[in-house]
């Protein structure tokens, strides 16, 4: 079942509750859809990476090849937010005039620690990832944060594109204004006083800077949300245990991915008792029944696989393929 449904999409997000087996389920997925010959690229937004872990070796923020036809990412979010800071900093200092360097500098210094400046890091990180596995793999396959991690992520690009629509809308009134004081005549003494312009970098040029690096933020955040939201091209899959706290999390989860417009293709049950093996684990699997019977009740039209408890850990080349065995 999730294996057919891997088959007919570009971009897969496995999302739940920390600690339920999203990263090997996400993994041993897209080590299948490699084996089937399709080119994939695994990428854990998940600030406790463990795709490193999982394949014995080292991954980091470029593509590694970690199988045949497979490559792995993982998106550190303090190098991330450095990387965006440097990016937005070196933006601003093109736009605004020589001594205000200090301001640039104490406002991205500030901005550094602002709540949800990881976020939009890793967002502007993962648009560019969606944009590259576009060109470069059949497959983009994400393995996520937790659940409320997530939410909040998938729901940023719509909600950046919303801002950064006023900040356009904020620059056409300032474009006026400077329209005005340069039909005045007054541009030189008053516009470069403002706005920092001089002769060799005149007001206009700086508009059209911020106007193009708006756009171009714009774009870049349409095109995200257009990807996530494309029912054709891109499913979210929730990873859960048969237990309450992550049963009424993917239910909250479930709810929160609608709202914003992100089909739930699928539900992975992970770590399922066996009911045959002595008493308590009988008496676990029926406690289990109780909680996924909640599940079906409040999600009855969600297509759902169940994987049984393995013995060992799930670590290597060899125990994932094992593992994606029982994906179909």
């Amino acid at each position: 079942m999730l294996l057919s449904l891997a088959r007919s999409k570009r971009i897969l997000f496995f999302g739940g509750k920390g600690g339920v087996g999203k990263t090997t389920v996400s993994a041993a997925t897209a080590l299948a859809m490699a084996s089937e010959g399709r080119r994939v690229l695994l990428v854990s937004t998940d600030p406790a990476h463990n795709l490193g872990h999982l394949f014995n070796r080292e991954v980091g923020p470029r593509p590694v090849r970690l199988a045949p036809n497979l490559d792995g990412m993982e998106l550190d979010p303090e190098a991330t937010v450095n990387e965006h800071l440097e990016q937005v900093s070196s933006s601003l200092r093109r736009l605004m005039a020589p001594h205000l360097a200090g301001e640039v500098d104490k406002h991205i210094e500030l901005s550094r620690d602002a709540p949800g400046m990881q976020e939009a890091a890793i967002m502007e990180k993962i648009a560019d990832v969606v944009a590259l596995a576009a060109r470069d793999y059949d497959l983009l396959v994400f393995d996520t944060a937790p659940s409320g991690h997530t939410a909040r992520l998938i729901a940023l690009p719509e909600m950046m594109s919303a801002w950064t629509d006023g900040l356009i809308n904020r620059r056409d009134k300032a474009e006026r204004f400077s329209s005005v004081l340069r039909n005045m005549g007054t541009d030189k003494s008053v516009g470069n006083k403002i706005f920092g312009g001089n002769e060799k970098d005149p007001l206009a040029n700086r508009e059209s800077s911020i106007r193009s690096l708006l756009n171009r933020r714009r774009r870049q955040f349409s095109d995200l949300r257009t990807a996530i939201t494309d029912h054709e091209r891109t499913s979210f899959i929730i990873v859960l245990a048969a237990e309450r706290l992550p049963v009424l999390e993917t239910i909250a989860l479930h709810g929160q991915l609608r709202r914003t417009g992100v089909k739930v293709g699928a539900l992975v049950v992970n770590k399922r008792s066996p009911a045959d093996m002595g008493d308590f684990l009988k008496e676990r699997r029926a406690q289990e029944d109780v909680h996924l019977a909640t599940l079906t009740e409040a999600l009855p039209d969600l297509p759902r696989k169940e994987l049984g408890l393995a013995a060992h850990d799930v670590v290597g080349l060899e125990a994932l393929q094992e593992f994606a065995l029982r994906l179909e």
